[in-house]
């Protein structure tokens, strides 16, 4: 029996196993369309709904008036690929073996010979099947070989970038022989598997993919779309990048210039649903990958801010962890409500799954969950997740279970939110639904919790695995194979 046969059957009998709570009156009459804007680097703190005052972000409070705030939303990684491919698979990075890789670290660079195994199922896939167009606009990073593009992974078209906007050629001639950085191409601007341009020109990524992604709505405006929308920026650079209208108009410079056109950008395409008579049938919501970098002093918000939260992008600390999320689809989700219980980007998957006709987990192994009872406010409605795992890389740090959130105690560690190398070890507990910044460490006063959550972690070390310890339930990234070079991408004239 073939696998993609093997994967709708355990469809079928993982479906048996969930029920709808409570939802009978905000089930949708037909499939309706999907829209993710995922951001780069942005941090809990850099937009107004979420306290921000330098930064002007009118049509993201519109879309938290009107629709439904979150404010315990995680990512899975606090890094690019690792978090990109728990979005994409409903799965922990570390199951998809997308956590990191023997070449190229936590995120994948220009010229891997790996990316997201083509076996693994996206929400792209997921929704393909189920008569939706598909499409992205913007930033991919999950794999620039052919067999890992976009197209390849359920995506009827694909505009942008195939990584992070920073790994141009300059980047890699810096770099020399490390990373094959001397085989780096100009950062390409490609429509599905073909380049366009090639260097892009960073101060339009915004504003292009936004006009492609408008164009994307009004083309399918006549049946179901899923519209993926990993924006650019603000990216990974010292400065980021943004179009003639918006540069060195911010109170916060290049960051700022960046944010609040990102603000533009959801308000062009939130204004176009409702032009087209969409927003009804619409579900839109804006994220971001990990929080912000944040600049050297921490007090300064050029490289943006996860305040009030612990910590800097990058790490396990809540500050890199938690994203500023909106949830907006008008008449279905309960206008400036706010959702202060733990849902994850691996949620997606399984809940548009239901919401687009009954299609759920693949493999049976996503560790996401059906979330529409928080997303359309039913009361009580709680967490789905007993646990919830914070890995950097290959290492587990932190375990949360409810308001409670463990630093295990690490003898070794390449990067730590709490420790620094030579600290000895020991555990960290903190509340993160009461002590929001993590300043007081109740491990000493709290030993069951501190018990309790160890276990929890021991368990998921013999899934996920821990260091040089594999885990049972992982699986491999894809990989070119053996004696195959990847290629680099490099422009194609085209044909006038």
């Amino acid at each position: 029996m073939n696998t993609r046969l093997l994967w709708y059957l355990s469809l079928f009998v993982v479906l048996g196993r969930f029920q709808p709570v409570g939802l009978a009156s905000a089930e949708p009459p037909t499939a309706p369309n999907f829209i993710v804007i995922f951001c780069d680097n942005l941090g809990y703190g850099d937009i107004e709904p979420f306290g921000s005052t330098v930064h002007r972000t009118p049509h993201l409070q519109r879309m938290a008036r009107e629709g439904r705030k979150f404010t315990h939303f995680c990512v899975t990684a606090g890094v690019c690929t690792p978090s990109r491919a728990s979005l994409m698979t409903g799965c922990y990075s570390q199951r998809v073996g997308m956590h990191t890789n023997p070449r190229d670290g936590q995120v994948l660079r220009p010229v891997s010979p790996y990316g997201l195994h083509p076996d693994e199922k996206t929400i792209a896939e997921v929704l393909q099947a189920r008569g939706y167009a598909t499409g992205i606009f913007g930033k991919w990073h999950l794999g620039d070989q052919t067999p890992f593009l976009p197209t390849r992974q359920g995506f009827d078209t694909f505009f942008g970038i195939p990584y992070s906007d920073d790994m141009t050629y300059a980047t890699g001639q810096r770099l020399g022989d490390r990373l094959d950085g001397n085989r780096w191409p100009p950062l390409p601007l490609m429509r599905n598997e073909t380049v366009l341009e090639a260097p892009a020109d960073r101060d339009q990524l915004t504003r292009r993919c936004t006009e492609q992604a408008l164009e994307f709505i009004e083309s399918h405006q006549g049946r179901p779309f899923f519209l993926y929308f990993p924006q650019c920026m603000p990216g990974s650079t010292r400065a980021p990048f943004a179009s003639e209208r918006f540069k060195g108009q911010s109170r916060n410079g290049p960051w700022g210039d960046a944010i609040e056109e990102l603000d533009w950008s959801t308000g062009r395409l939130l204004d176009k649903l409702v032009e087209l008579d969409l927003a009804e049938q619409t579900l839109v919501i804006w994220t971001s990958d990990n929080g912000a970098p944040m600049a050297r002093d921490m007090a300064s918000p050029s490289r943006g801010t996860n305040r009030p939260l612990h910590g800097r992008g990058y790490t396990t600390s809540e500050g890199a962890f938690r994203v500023p999320t909106i949830m907006w689809w008008p008449g279905r989700i309960p206008a400036g409500s706010e959702c202060h219980e733990l849902a994850t980007t691996m949620d997606l998957l399984p809940t548009f799954a239901r919401l687009a006709g009954g299609a759920d987990s693949s493999h049976g192994t996503v560790d996401g969950h059906d979330i529409r009872p928080l997303v359309f406010g039913t009361p009580d409605a709680v967490s789905p997740y007993a646990s919830f795992c914070y890995y950097d890389q290959d290492q587990l740090q932190a375990i949360r279970s409810g308001p409670w959130k463990l630093f295990l105690p690490l003898t070794t560690f390449t990067k730590h939110p709490h420790f620094r190398p030579g600290d000895p070890p020991h555990p960290l507990l903190f509340n993160v639904v009461e002590d929001i910044s993590c300043t007081t460490n109740l491990a000493a006063v709290r030993p069951e919790i501190v018990a309790r959550l160890t276990a929890l972690a021991e368990a998921w070390r013999r899934e996920l695995g821990d260091r040089d310890r594999p885990g049972s339930g992982q699986r491999p990234p894809g990989y070119l194979g053996d004696g195959k070079v990847p290629v680099p991408i490099r422009h194609v004239p085209i044909r006038q």
